[in-house]
This record gives structure tokens, sequence and C-alpha cells, in this order.
């Protein structure tokens, strides 16, 4: 590779990372061209993108872009790497698992997850994002939790008047 193919890549990944504040780093050195092809697939239908790329060149870029608010990935930079890059912080962890069943493997191995700058190291971690709530989530049950008093009270209120009303018929047939 020649430098200027060096910068090409390097630039490249730099826009990917501006882009994107969710990124997966794994490791998919034991997965056969096959397998990185079905990967890939699921990958594109669920809009999240795959880049592989040297270790070297990825931290060049992460390190180009704010050397240290990526200080929790450099450490995983080795073996073979692929990047998944997505919108949504759950998906490609997602994909990972689901992957990982339908071929009974442990691979791809996550390494590092970089999501809206916290970083999640290590495999252990991949079931821990499965399980990760998007913010439209959190959002929706934040408007649940706070429009559920309101409507106990409109309800009580309904309630009062229909024991108001029998009271009164109570009252009536009394006299």
């Amino acid at each position: 590779m020649t430098k200027q193919e060096k910068n090409e890549v390097i630039e490249l990944l730099k826009g990917k990372f501006s882009q994107y504040n969710n990124f997966y780093v794994t490791d998919t050195e034991s997965l056969s061209v096959e397998q990185i092809g079905k990967l890939r697939r699921a990958c594109f239908d669920k809009k999240v993108e795959m880049k592989v790329a040297k270790n070297t060149l990825i931290k060049k870029a992460l390190e180009s872009i704010d050397s240290t608010r990526y200080t929790g990935v450099y450490e995983s930079l080795n073996n073979v790497t692929a990047l998944l890059f997505s919108e949504n912080p759950k998906e490609p962890a997602l994909i990972l698992s689901t992957f990982r069943k339908e071929t009974n493997g442990q691979k791809p191995e996550l390494k590092a997850a970089f999501i809206d700058g916290d970083v999640f190291a290590g495999d252990n971690q991949l079931t821990a994002l499965t399980t990760l709530k998007s913010k439209n989530d959190l959002i929706g049950e934040i408007i649940g939790l706070l429009q559920s008093p309101a409507k106990n009270v409109i309800s009580a209120l309904n309630a009062g008047n229909k024991l108001a009303g029998l009271i009164k018929a109570l009252e009536d047939r009394a006299q």
C-alpha cells in the first residue's frame, strides 16, 4: 500500500468516525470468505456500514480527530479488525449476536464499542449492548411515566362524579 493510498483510507475513516456517534470494533480473523460475505449482507440489510482496515490506519484516523476521546478503543486494535458504523447503537450488537447464533460460533468477537462517547471494551459487553434502549424508546418511556399521574387524577375525578351520583341516589332513596 502506497502512502497516498494509506492517506486516502485514513481520510475515509475520519469521515466515518465524524459521521457516526456509534461504532463497533470486531475481530473477524477466523471467519471464512463466505461468512464475511454473509456478515456484510446482514449489515447492509440493517443499514450498518462495515469497513475493514489496518489497525494502524484506524488508530491514526482516530488520533487525528481527537487523541484523548478514543483512548479506550486503541488497545482493542489488534488482529483482523472490522468496523461497524451505525446510527442506532443497538443494531450492530444484534447483528453480531444473531450471526453467532446462526453459525454456532464465537466469531465475530466484539473487541470494543464506542457509543455516544462511552467505550464498552470486551466481548462480555455484547449482551449488555443488545439490551440497550434507543433514544426514542427512552423518550417514549419518560412520556408514558409523565402521563401516568395525570391519567390517574382524571380517572379519580371521573370516579368522584360517579360516587357523588351514587350518594345522591342513596340519599333520595332514604327520603
